[in-house]
């Protein structure tokens, strides 16, 4: 694994270096800058490109400077929705919305609301380029599934050019950035149509055509996601604005639900929740020994159990650097299967600002998941941890997400829950960092993750100097198991040398026997 990411190391330096000195000085001005920055500073694109290309140097570079000029064309890095007429985004053929079996997001496109008209084709080419860069920029690159919705089409629909355009951005602009092409009742009359969009995917991506019908299509995507008249149980219905977004949703706390940013809570209901708030933090700071058992690989120092979470305490093996809050795990949540009986997961939040940091925790699957907390504050400077547990009966699954939302309050504003609730109200989407999260599943315990048994709040807290002798313990054992599987290897090897030696000599001496004989 090593040697192979060495090879891709090197592979990525000569394609930097080549490009920098075949292509950069005669056609700077074909491309944005800011795409030659980003190709210099992003090693996964970089990659996507050689994996797209089969890692073959000439092709991933003639792949860069095509889609590199087609960017600066369609002026790709400046798309936004104040730049693509409104009605494009209102008729809704065109959106990302929900994910298919492997977890991957649907790009959909519906085809009855399309209509071929040369004056609109440009406008409704960039808002396919919006939708593709919106989304590989959200999500780090993540492939797509396209959906091709046929239902109720015909003969009026078909419009081969924009087809093919869509196909080119996969094929030829944005590299490693398609699972497969799921197409939903194509009528028989466009038949000799997509005959010819196979000969533009070429040979490699024919295979991730997929023809269906009603019948068949839960196979690449679940009936959760799917519309009734694909057969599916998704009351998702499209409209404009705001932007689609996976319709986030606030999850319930672990006592139930947790008041929404448009209602105001009774006094009452506050001192509860902040009574709450205090029983959970004492009973994080009882156990806040046995988490970081979980988070850290070396010894760290004994911190002040008064505070609410103390100043640089976790260690996670992954974290998301952001401009309010580092946040780890920085991209999965692993949870266990049921047979593993992992059902809760730990969110780590470290606000890295001079000021108060409000955030909150949003999912895709709220009837699922409890947070605790889901609405709160971080304090500059300390780290807090967010506790997600899968309620009842429920497991996880590929195509639930979680989105945190976190932005700077004034110095003067209060963090209760009243304060909270009206600072969401009121602060600018501008203002706002946005992280999503993916789930992950396990079938067994993963060393690397920040999962929590079920009775982690159960188990007596041990001290830094018993985690600190058992990590050290478990190594030893470790390196004694490689020992002895050297010994049996050098063994093994040693007896098939004597065995092939001890066939030599019989075979030697019949040979013998065979000659003095004759």
């Amino acid at each position: 694994m090593a040697e192979q990411r060495q090879d891709k190391g090197a592979l990525i330096s000569e394609t930097r270096r080549r490009f920098e000195a075949e292509y950069l000085p005669d056609k700077s001005d074909k491309y944005d800058s800011r795409d030659v920055e980003r190709l210099q500073q992003d090693d996964k694109w970089v990659e996507n490109y050689l994996i797209w290309r089969h890692d073959v140097v000439d092709d991933t570079l003639k792949m860069i400077d095509e889609s590199f000029q087609w960017r600066k064309e369609y002026t790709v890095n400046d798309l936004s929705e104040s730049v693509l007429p409104k009605w494009l985004f209102e008729i809704g053929a065109l959106f990302l919305h929900g994910y298919d079996k492997e977890g991957y997001k649907l790009f959909w496109f519906k085809v009855k609301h399309h209509t071929r008209d040369p004056k609109q084709q440009l406008d409704k080419k960039k808002l396919v380029a919006f939708w593709l860069e919106h989304y590989a920029k959200r999500d780090h690159g993540k492939p797509l599934t396209v959906v091709f919705d046929m239902a109720e089409t015909g003969i009026s629909h078909i419009d081969l050019d924009f087809v093919r355009f869509i196909v080119n951005c996969f094929t030829d602009y944005y590299p490693n950035f398609l699972t497969k092409i799921v197409i939903f009742e194509m009528p028989w009359i466009m038949n000799a149509a997509f005959k010819i969009v196979k000969g533009w995917l070429g040979p490699d991506a024919i295979s991730m055509l997929k023809f269906t019908n009603k019948n068949d299509v839960q196979e690449y995507i679940s009936a959760e996601y799917l519309p009734p008249h694909m057969g599916g149980t998704d009351s998702f219905k499209y409209s404009y604005p705001p932007l689609v977004d996976d319709d986030f949703q606030t999850p319930l706390c672990e006592n139930g639900p947790i008041t929404s940013e448009d209602e105001h809570e009774s006094k009452e209901e506050i001192d509860a929740d902040t009574k709450e708030t205090g029983e959970l933090n004492e009973a994080q700071n009882l156990n806040q020994k046995k988490m970081n058992s979980i988070e850290q690989i070396s010894k760290s120092e004994e911190t002040d159990k008064t505070e609410v979470k103390p100043k640089n305490a976790k260690k996670a093996l992954t974290t998301f650097k952001g401009p309010l809050l580092h946040i780890s795990p920085a991209e999965e949540l692993y949870f266990g299967s049921k047979e593993t009986g992992e059902k809760k997961c730990l969110i780590v939040l470290t606000n890295v600002t001079k000021n108060v940091v409000a955030f909150k925790v949003r999912t895709t699957a709220p009837e699922k998941y409890r947070v605790k907390p889901s609405n709160s504050s971080c304090e500059p400077g300390t780290s807090l941890d967010i506790i997600v547990s899968l309620h009842g009966g429920f497991a996880a699954s590929l195509q639930d997400r979680f989105l945190i939302m976190a932005a700077e309050m004034d110095q003067s504003s209060g963090a209760g829950v009243p304060e909270l609730t009206q600072f969401w109200k009121e602060v600018p989407r501008t203002k706002v960092m946005e992280h999503r999260l993916r789930c992950h599943v396990i079938e067994s315990s993963k060393p690397s993750s920040l999962t929590l048994k079920d009775n982690a709040f159960n188990i007596p807290a041990k001290t830094n100097e018993d985690l600190h002798i058992q990590l050290t313990h478990l190594l030893q054992i470790n390196k004694r198991l490689e020992e002895q599987m050297n010994r049996c290897l050098w063994f093994q090897q040693l007896s098939v040398v004597l065995s092939l030696l001890s066939v030599t000599v019989a075979a030697f001496c019949f040979y013998l026997a065979y000659a003095q004989r004759s």
